[in-house]
């Protein structure tokens, strides 16, 4: 194998026309600069100098590796810009994950934020369809993915859990019911209600179950609904009670009436899952910050 640094120094010879000249630029001495060639010729097994008169000149092998050399150093050049790009955040792509409650609240302005913050970088924001997307992180296939989990939970190895934000459920009724009335809600109050389920199994229905539980009661399911929307026009129409996330409540069904909950109030907590040491990537540290703030 051709040793790339003796290409170089093979490349200086020819273009000074002269081993001392090409020392004097390389900062080594002239036997050095004849041992690089010298060592290279060996390892390409033909002559690529030749003496005219004090100075040198290529043989044909010796312009062929020269120029192959010039190509080599140029696409070294490009590389090494390209990676001064991304390290600095000019360039590069960070694939998101998110769930749909968080996307016109905490993650669209989050977004927008970064993007002008960095706008050569290419940012793919995409509906998780998983349960749980932070195997994605671990993999590497995505850069964040925003999650709920308990409070002090592990994370994969390599994932680091950035908290985000508490987001509490609140009560949602229909307008004429008559808990209605009141500002805040207790939830024991709702244990003899009929409920219209917002959340799939996991661990955005998990609090819930451990509020009811610990009122002392478990919900009467007697409608589901895993989206926000359908679950208000269920109440709306009379078939149950809801709790519903604050961010999930930004667009409100005009038939309900949304009250706070206590004793006690059941709250998600919604963190980033990022790769262990990648907020080094100015985009991804900035799209983050963005969603803590």
């Amino acid at each position: 194998m051709l040793d790339m640094r003796r290409m170089q120094v093979l490349r200086a010879v020819v273009s000074s026309g002269s081993v001392t000249a090409a020392a004097a630029h390389l900062g080594f001495t002239p036997s050095a600069v004849s041992q690089q060639v010298a060592a290279l010729e060996k390892e390409a097994g033909i002559a690529l100098l030749e003496r005219v008169g004090r100075g040198v000149r290529p043989t044909a092998a010796g312009r062929l590796l020269t120029g192959h050399a010039a190509v080599i150093s140029q696409h070294v050049a490009e590389a090494e810009t390209a990676l001064a790009d991304l390290r600095a955040g000019r360039t590069g792509r960070l694939a998101v994950r998110y769930f749909a409650s968080i996307g016109p609240t905490m993650l669209a302005p989050a977004l927008a934020r970064a993007r002008r913050a960095h706008p050569g970088v290419a940012i793919d924001p995409k509906l998780s369809d998983l349960e749980d997307p932070e195997p994605l992180v671990e993999q590497g296939e995505v850069d964040l993915a925003v999650v709920v989990r308990h409070p002090g939970a592990e994370s994969r190895p390599g994932v680091s859990l950035v908290r985000l934000r508490e987001d509490a459920y609140q009560a949602v009724l229909p307008t004429g019911h008559p808990l209605a009335a009141r500002r805040v809600v207790d939830l024991a109050d709702l244990a003899v209600e009929p409920w219209v389920g917002s959340e799939p199994p996991g661990p955005c229905r998990e609090p819930i179950i451990a509020a009811c539980a610990a009122a002392g009661f478990t919900p009467d399911i007697v409608a589901t609904s895993e989206d926000y929307a359908t679950a208000q026009g269920f109440v709306a129409a009379g078939l149950g009670v809801s709790l519903i996330p604050r961010l999930g409540l930004c667009a409100r069904h005009p038939g309900v009436a949304v009250r706070r909950v206590r004793r006690p109030e059941p709250t998600r907590t919604i963190y980033a899952a990022v790769r262990e040491g990648s907020l080094t990537q100015p985009a991804l540290r900035a799209l983050l910050e963005a969603l803590v703030a």
